[in-house]
Formats: structure tokens, sequence, C-alpha cells
């Protein structure tokens, strides 16, 4: 009897929320069966939620990740595609198809994506980290510097971005500069091994041997495998 005397506005909304409250319940269930590694249930449970509201830009968007960890990359670009398309602001999912772009080897358009990521969010640090990547495969040092340099600016504490300025340092030849950044990442992470590694390589490098053995020890406890070539060069200074 309650329901017969709603008016058909208040009946509309009511219908409209249970349809949202449906569609948050199968959102939450592909979420939660995603964390598990149940990932044909987390697409089934998005698919619900598309079906409840195809405007969902967050349903395509994790949609497209399902697919992504699923090896389809071709819909997951189709659904990030959709989420942008539904939400043209959308600096994550820019960022995804930077992703999925450039784990395809398509440096161009991960450029691209990654880069509209950034003009809508300026503080993507991952986003500055994997276009600073890709500039420094492509052998553009000075470029790949600079947007590690606004990632660290952005999080000092981001250890990956001092290890990567060390890398670029180390290629440019400024190995004492290269050693201040790798060690600034080692003391934000004390268990990056490569970081140990690399300081180890120019350690010998500059012929300071002690801390040589010291970084590539350390380097092997944490599980990196250390090119026997260098552990024979090594030989003599312990």
């Amino acid at each position: 009897m309650v329901f017969v005397l709603v008016s058909c506005a208040g009946g509309s909304k009511t219908a409209k929320k249970e349809k949202a409250a449906g569609a948050e319940e199968h959102f939450q269930a592909g979420f939660s069966a995603a964390e598990r590694g149940n990932l044909d249930e987390a697409v089934e449970e998005y698919q619900k939620v598309l079906k409840l509201d195809g405007k969902d830009a967050r349903a395509h968007l994790n949609l497209g990740i399902a697919y992504g960890r699923m090896g389809k990359w071709k819909d997951e670009i189709k659904e990030y595609k959709k989420a942008i398309d539904i939400d043209p602001q959308f600096a994550q999912a820019y960022f995804n198809l930077g992703v999925s772009y450039n784990e395809r080897g398509d440096l161009k358009e991960a450029i691209t994506n990654y880069q509209k990521a950034l003009q809508i969010d300026p503080r993507n640090v991952e986003a500055h980290n994997n276009l600073g990547n890709i500039h420094f495969r492509k052998g553009n040092l000075d470029e790949a510097l600079r947007e590690y340099q606004a990632a660290v600016e952005i999080n000092p504490k981001y250890a990956r971005g001092h290890y990567n300025i060390g890398n670029v340092l180390r290629e440019k030849g400024k190995l004492d500069e290269a050693i201040t950044a790798f060690q600034k990442a080692v003391e934000i992470n004390p268990k990056f091994g490569e970081a140990h590694y690399n300081l180890a390589l120019i350690y010998f490098d500059k012929k300071e041997f002690e801390l040589a053995v010291k970084h590539c020890d350390q380097a092997a406890k944490l599980g990196i495998v250390v090119d026997q070539r260098f552990l024979d060069q090594l030989k003599p200074y312990r």
C-alpha cells in the first residue's frame, strides 16, 4: 500500500536510487573479486554495473584493468577509451592507456597518453616517471632527467625516481652526482637491490673497491643476480 501512494516522480527517484545502489553493489563485488585474483568474476560484476549504468567510467576503467591482467589487451584499451569518452578529464584512464601502449611497444601512443594524463593531473608521479623511462629508452637523456626530477619534486620519497636520475647521470658520465642519486634511493629504500648494484659498479670504476664490495654483497643479498665477471674482478679486494 505504501508504494501505491508514492507519486510518479517519487517512484522514479526511488527506482534510480535502487538502480544506483545495485550498480554500486556489483562494482564493489567486482573490486573484491579482482583483489582476490578472480578475474572472470570481476569482469562479470563490472559488466553487470554497465548494464545498469553504461556511463560509469570507473566500471569501464576497472573492466579494462581486469582484461589487461587476463592478457586481453585489445579489450583493455577499448574499455579505457570508453571511460575517456564518458569522462574526458579521467586522468587515470589516460595513464592506464599509456601503460598499455607502452607494454605493446607503441611508444608514440604511450607518450601521447602520459602527456594527456599530466595535463589533467600534473602531480601524477608515475606518469612523469614512465614518460622519463620512454625518453631514456630513446636516448633523450635531458628529457628523461627532466621527467624524473619532476617526479621527485612532487614526491621526494620516491626511491624509483632517484634511482632513475642516477641512471641518467651515470649515462652522462657524472659519476659523483649519480652516486648521490643512488644513495638517496637506498636511503629511502634500503632494500633497493638495483641501486646497490649500480653503486657497486660505479665505486669499482672509481677504484673505491671496499665500497664496491659492500654494495655488491648487499645487492646479492637482496636477490640481484650479479655478473660473474664482476664478482671475479672483486675477488682481490675481499
